[in-house]
């Protein structure tokens, strides 16, 4: 439930957010999610978490953390480390969970609500955190897709879990086509 005078703030954490807009097949129009949040109470700050790839000459992130910047979102990022698994497979390691819960508890005093951007079962405790404090936290994220991306745990101590594939018609748009290659 979301009250006009609520201080909201918005704790996006990227890389899960991205993988569950995939799995339902669509992509978030960043700027209609905070148009839609603004609309809801009072948007003190929504944070963009995401681990960047310094190394590589072009990351495919890098537009999107630009133009999040320019457009009002509170930037996150720290290097990502790369790393071969067991299996001699290149991976990838850049956890924003820390910084998420800093700035969540350092935001708290003066939030009626915070809106978690993640479906990860590690947030329980800092959801229980902020609601000692007096914080509302609704979590937006999907049960619809194999497997869902919310975890059980995560869902049940929120205040209000938000169905992100219910929210594809007022801050979604059609995933891009890949562009096409040259010859």
């Amino acid at each position: 439930m979301f009250y006009k005078d609520d201080r909201l703030a918005l704790f996006i954490d990227g890389s899960n957010l991205y993988a569950a807009a995939k799995s339902l097949g669509f992509d978030i129009d960043y700027k209609l999610l905070r148009q839609e949040f603004e609309r809801r109470g009072k948007l003190i700050r929504a944070y963009y978490y995401t681990a960047l790839l310094e190394n590589e000459d072009y990351s495919p992130i890098r537009p999107l953390v630009d133009w999040l910047h320019y457009n009002g979102y509170s930037m996150v990022t720290k290097p990502a480390r790369e790393y071969t698994d067991a299996l001699g497979r290149r991976k990838v390691k850049g956890n924003m969970d820390v910084e998420l819960v800093i700035n969540a508890m350092e935001l708290a005093p003066r939030l009626d609500h915070a809106v978690l951007f993640s479906g990860d079962g590690d947030f329980r405790p800092l959801v229980e955190a902020l609601q000692r404090q007096g914080v509302r936290v609704s979590v937006v994220s999907t049960m619809r897709s194999q497997p869902p991306m919310i975890a059980d745990e995560l869902r049940r101590q929120a205040d209000n879990f938000i169905e992100l594939d219910a929210l594809r018609d007022i801050i979604g748009r059609p995933p891009r086509e890949a562009a096409p290659q040259e010859s």
